[in-house]
């Protein structure tokens, strides 16, 4: 794995005109980071399109949700968003929902970069499914640790087990 640092990287709060691009790009790194994790028939029942319409009504959630992207030559590789917990017994106020970057952008530094735009220094928690080695390991570098807690999340008709992780 490269440790070098993407020069042309821009990292920006979403636009209501990216939901297009964030429908594609969310869809190709569900298949790229969880084709593992779930059979390939689920992940072929994954719609851009219908990814495109989530990123809609996530971007009216309001002033409490962070959602940024990442960009390399004007295009969209990347994003992160994160909010008020979710859950009843959240361990802190706010949640990291999700960091996801094309595979071909891992390596270069654009994660992290996205990870310091939507949270910073705050103390948050997150849901990772526990056989994504990769993710549990970024989370560790950057001073998460797992609290115990886990869950089975539904996903497509199937489920992923996740583990809690805490900063």
């Amino acid at each position: 794995m490269s440790t070098e640092v993407a020069a042309d990287v821009v990292i920006r709060p979403i636009r209501d005109s990216d939901a297009e691009a964030l429908g594609r790009v969310h869809a190709q790194c569900w298949h790229e980071d969880y084709d593992q994790l779930v059979s390939a028939a689920t992940l072929e029942n994954l719609s851009p399109r219908r990814m495109a319409e989530l990123w809609t009504h996530w971007m009216s959630q309001g002033e409490a949700f962070t959602h940024v992207a990442a960009l390399v030559d004007g295009e969209i590789v990347g994003f992160a968003g994160a909010g008020p917990a979710r859950d009843e017994d959240a361990p802190r106020e706010r949640e990291l929902f999700f960091i996801h970057l094309l595979d071909a952008h891992h390596g270069k530094g654009i994660g992290q970069k996205l990870f310091d735009a939507a949270v910073g220094e705050e103390s948050v928690y997150l849901w990772v499914p526990s056989a994504n080695e990769r993710a549990v390991h970024f989370y560790d570098r950057n001073g998460f640790t797992a609290d115990g807690v886990s869950h089975d999340e539904p996903f497509l008709g199937e489920s992923i087990h996740e583990v809690r992780m805490v900063r």
